[in-house]
C-alpha cells in the first residue's frame, strides 16, 4: 500500500502540514537565498518552542535539524510535565514557580490535549520511615500551593490526600501488602508522548510561516548564519540569517566555543503492562537511603509501563542514540524490588532508554575540583550570547521549553535589533489544542483525542475511507497504519525511523519495531529507510 492508494485528508490545521515536498521547496528557496530574521539550529522541544516563538511575533525563520523532531533528549523523558515540587525541596523557589506555572500554561491553554493530570501514589512501605513520610507529604502540600501561585484550577489538578492501606493496594495493587501502612496520592502533569508534544510545537511553527528543515545540519554558525549539509543529498550551503539561536542541547558546545554542558543520564526501562496489572496510577517508589529521590512507575496505556529515572553523570563522548547502561537497568530493578509484590526480573524488561539532559556546567566558576552531582546542578535555563554574536540557550527541562526559547528570542531580538512583536506563545494553542468540553465531544477514539486533539477525527476517517488503515501495525499495540499515513502526509515523517521511534514510539521495544518494520516501509511507498 503506498501512500498515494489513500488521499490524504483535508482537515489539518492550515499551513502545519510537513512533508518531503514541503521541505524540498523550502530547503531550495532558504539555502543561498536571502537571509531570514531568525535561524534556528536544533528541532528539540526548545528550538521548536524558539521557531514558534519568532514566528509568532512576525518575524521570518528558519529551523533545522541534523536528524529529525525531537531526534534528542526530548523524546527520552519521563513524559512528565512538572510542577516544580522537586526545585522546591532543594530551595529553587524560582524554577520551581516557572515549572507550575509552565505546567498550567501547557495543561489549561495550549495544549489541553496532550497534557493530562496525572495521579500518583507514595506507598508508605516499611522502608518509609514516619519522619519521610511527614517530609513528603508536606512536600505535596507545597506543590499544592504552587499550583495554587501559578493559577491552575483545582479541577485542573486535584489536591493530594492521604490513602489507607487499602485505598493503595487498590491504586496499586503489585504493591507489597506486608506493612504497608498506606499511601500519599498527588498530581501533576503527565505529556501523552514528548515527541508529539515537539511535533505539534514545529507543526504550529509551520503554520505561522516558519520553515521547518530536518535533516539539515549546522556544520558552523557565525552571528550571521550557518554553513550547512543536505543529509539526504551531501550538498552543502549558507542560511543567512540576521540573528541565529543554537538550541541544539547536549550538543551546543560543539557548535559555540565556551559553552560548557555537564550532560546527566536518565534513564527508563520498559515492561510489558500485564506483567505488573493494573495500575489506576502512577507510582512515587523511594529509593531507599535517600530523602527526597524516587523511581517512577509510569502507565503508559498503549500495553507499556516506563520505570525510571536514574540521575548520573556522563564524562565521556555524546552519541546520538544514548544507551542504557546494566547497571542502571539493575539498580531500577533493584527499587523496584523494594516496594512490589511482582518480581520484575531482567528478562521482563522489553525494552530501554536513555536521554541526556543538557546541564549547563558552571564549575568552573567554583573553582579546580569542584565536580557536583548532576542531580545538584541547577535545572534552570541560560540564554548566553557568543562574541560572534550567537544565542545559545541550554538548561531547563521539557517543562519550561516555552519559556526558554521566549527568552532565547528575546535576546535574539534585543541583541539583532529586529523589529518583532511582544510574545504570544502563552495563550496560543498548538496544533490540534481545544477546550476540555470540544475535545470531549470530538467523534473518535479517545486514544487518539489525547494524541491528535481536534484532528483525531481526520485520522481516525482515513480508517473509514480504508478498513486496512484501521489495522493495528502489530498485535498488542494500538498504533494503527492511519497513523504512520497521517505521520507521512503531515507530520514531516520521512522514513521509517522518524515513524517508528518518534512519529510512535514502537521503536521503544525492539521487538515490536522489527515487526512493524514492513509496515511502515509500505506507508512509505518503498521510499523508508530502516533509520
Amino acid at each position: 500500500m503506498s501512500p498515494s492508494s489513500t488521499a490524504p485528508p483535508a482537515h489539518p490545521a492550515p499551513g502545519s502540514s510537513l512533508s518531503a515536498a514541503r521541505r524540498r521547496h523550502e530547503l531550495t528557496r532558504t539555502v543561498g537565498g536571502p537571509a531570514v530574521d531568525v535561524l534556528v539550529v536544533g528541532l528539540g522541544a526548545t528550538g521548536a518552542g524558539a521557531a514558534l516563538d519568532a514566528a509568532a511575533r512576525g518575524l521570518s525563520v528558519a529551523a533545522v535539524d541534523a536528524h529529525d523532531l525531537a531526534f534528542g533528549t526530548s523524546r527520552w523523558s519521563s513524559k512528565l510535565i512538572h510542577g516544580g515540587l522537586r526545585y522546591l525541596a532543594s530551595a529553587q523557589l524560582d524554577v520551581a514557580h516557572e515549572s507550575a506555572r509552565e505546567r498550567g500554561v501547557l495543561m489549561e491553554r495550549t495544549a489541553p490535549h496532550l497534557v493530562h493530570a496525572q495521579p500518583f501514589v507514595l506507598p508508605l512501605t516499611p522502608l518509609v520511615s514516619r519522619p519521610q513520610a511527614a517530609l513528603a507529604w508536606a512536600g505535596f502540600r507545597a506543590g499544592d500551593t504552587l499550583r495554587l501561585a501559578a493559577r491552575t484550577a483545582r479541577a485542573t489538578l486535584p489536591a493530594p490526600r492521604r490513602l489507607s492501606a487499602a485505598e493503595t493496594r487498590h491504586l496499586a495493587p503489585s504493591l507489597r501488602g506486608a506493612g504497608l501502612r498506606g499511601g500519599l496520592l498527588s498530581w501533576d502533569g503527565r505529556v501523552t508522548d514528548d515527541a508529539r508534544l515537539v511535533t505539534a510545537i514545529a507543526r504550529t511553527a509551520a503554520a505561522h510561516g516558519a520553515r521547518i528543515l530536518t535533516r539539515v545540519r549546522a556544520l558552523e554558525l557565525t552571528g550571521s548564519g550557518a554553513r550547512i549539509r543536505d543529509e539526504l543529498t551531501g550538498e552543502e550551503g549558507e542560511i543567512r540569517a540576521r540573528a541565529v539561536i543554537n538550541a541544539s542541547g547536549v550538543w551546543a558546545g560543539g557548535l559555540v566555543d565556551g559553552v560548557r554542558i555537564r550532560p546527566s543520564r536518565g534513564t527508563h526501562l520498559v515492561l510489558r503492562s500485564e506483567h505488573l496489572g493494573a495500575l489506576p496510577a502512577g507510582l512515587h517508589i523511594p529509593i531507599p537511603g535517600e530523602t527526597n529521590r524516587f523511581v517512577l512507575v509510569l502507565p503508559q496505556g498503549d500495553g507499556r509501563t516506563y520505570v525510571g529515572l536514574t540521575d548520573e553523570p556522563v564524562d565521556d563522548g555524546i552519541p546520538d542514540v544514548p544507551e542504557a547502561p546494566e547497571t542502571d537497568i539493575g539498580f531500577l530493578l533493584d527499587v523496584l524490588g523494594s516496594a512490589l509484590d511482582v518480581p520484575v526480573h531482567r528478562r521482563d524488561v522489553v525494552g530501554a532508554f536513555a536521554g541526556l539532559r543538557p546541564l549547563l556546567d558552571t564549575t568552573a566558576a567554583a573553582g579546580p575540583g569542584a565536580r557536583p552531582g548532576t542531580a545538584d546542578i541547577s535545572r534552570k535555563h541560560a540564554v548566553l550570547t557568543s562574541p560572534e554574536g550567537v544565542i545559545t540557550v541550554v538548561g531547563g527541562k521539557l517543562t519550561t521549553y516555552r519559556r526558554m526559547a521566549e527568552d532565547a528570542v528575546d535576546a535574539a531580538v534585543s541583541t539583532r535589533h529586529l523589529a518583532a512583536r511582544p510574545s504570544p506563545t502563552a495563550s496560543l494553542p498548538l496544533v490540534g489544542a481545544a477546550p476540555p468540553p470540544v475535545l470531549t465531544a470530538l467523534r473518535a477514539p479517545r486514544r487518539l483525542v489525547h494524541r491528535y486533539g481536534t484532528e483525531a477525527p481526520a485520522v481516525h476517517a482515513l480508517g473509514a475511507q480504508d478498513p486496512r488503515l484501521a489495522e493495528p501495525v502489530l498485535d498488542g499495540n494500538p498504533v494503527t497504519r492511519a497513523e504512520l499515513l497521517w505521520a507521512v502526509h503531515h507530520e514531516g515523517a520521512l522514513d521509517t525511523a522518524d515513524l517508528l521511534d518518534r512519529r510512535t514510539r514502537i521503536g521503544l521495544v525492539p521487538e515490536d519495531r522489527a515487526t512493524a518494520l514492513d509496515a511502515a516501509r509500505d506507508l512509505l511507498g518503498g521510499g523508508g529507510t530502516a533509520g
